[in-house]
């Protein structure tokens, strides 16, 4: 199977985004359209006015998933314990923006990468729980592992080669030896082939705390249903230690569901190795 290529992005300016929400819905024409912080990276970000958020791909590739959200958050929202990004417009595009685009309802917090959750066990027993009750909702019909979500819910085979490539790569700066057990590890660990949903990218950038607490689950772009063990990767780049066992413990989940989300979470550092060779260690180090 290939991958597809690492798309060109896209710098999506305000004036751009203000004149989109004006034509197409007029009604919001007068409120104001600012970036917000972190503005991302699949989407661009911006808050439109004080109760609304405009999220504009950054790339074709990422393009895809708008249809996705807006076909499927509105199912998947009332069915969670807690509150995720629901569409209230469809945005298609035009001679300056080439994507469809999507405007959600605010959602208000910090990201669990602005800030630390106030109990880290806690915090990934709620992270655990919400998993667990998406996991839960009927998959019939949900979108299945393709190119518009990077083939999350898929096998870990489809990155095989990148992470030998990277294995090899990276001799001298990573215990390869060790990482090529831990991957042949993952790859024999069998799926028992239930469908389930699953989020795609479960990081603190996508998990808002509200005094300290999780408070609400956003970016559903990598979004799916398949094997949910890419929702496992979370253990070893964000927890340590009594959080890393709480998140089992209430996932309540397998040796070799674990074992393929431990070769998720090392797929995904070796291919980001500069900005994750602690995590890369720590994924060594445990199980």
């Amino acid at each position: 199977m290939s991958l597809p290529p690492r798309p060109e992005r896209l710098d999506v300016r305000p004036d751009l985004v203000r004149r989109l929400v004006a034509e197409q819905f007029p009604q919001w024409a007068h409120l104001p359209v600012d970036p917000v912080d972190r503005p991302g990276w699949d989407n661009r970000t911006f808050r439109l006015g004080p109760a609304m958020t405009v999220r504009m791909p950054s790339a074709a590739g990422y393009a895809e998933a708008v249809a996705k959200e807006q076909r499927w958050l509105p199912v998947l929202a009332p069915q969670l314990p807690l509150p995720v990004p629901v569409p209230l417009g469809h945005g298609v595009p035009d001679r300056d923006y080439p994507f469809p685009w999507s405007v959600y309802g605010w959602l208000d917090g910090r990201t669990a990468f602005e800030e630390a959750p106030a109990d880290p066990v806690r915090f990934a027993a709620d992270v655990a729980r919400f998993l667990v009750a998406l996991g839960r909702v009927d998959p019939a019909g949900g979108p299945q592992p393709g190119q518009h979500n990077w083939f999350r819910g898929g096998p870990l085979t489809t990155y095989d080669a990148q992470t030998r490539q990277a294995l090899r790569d990276l001799a001298g700066r990573v215990d390869v030896a060790a990482a090529r057990s831990v991957w042949e590890e993952a790859l024999a660990a069998s799926w028992d082939g239930v469908d389930r949903w699953f989020h795609g990218d479960v990081a603190p950038g996508n998990l808002l705390l509200s005094g300290g607490e999780l408070s609400a689950v956003i970016d559903f772009g990598t979004c799916g249903v398949g094997d949910p063990s890419c929702d496992l990767a979370i253990a070893w780049t964000t927890f340590t230690g009594a959080a890393r066992e709480t998140f089992r413990a209430e996932l309540g989940v397998d040796d070799a569901t674990w074992a393929r989300g431990r070769g998720w979470a090392l797929w995904k550092a070796l291919i980001t190795i500069d900005e994750s060779e602690h995590v890369v260690e720590e994924i060594l180090r445990t199980r």
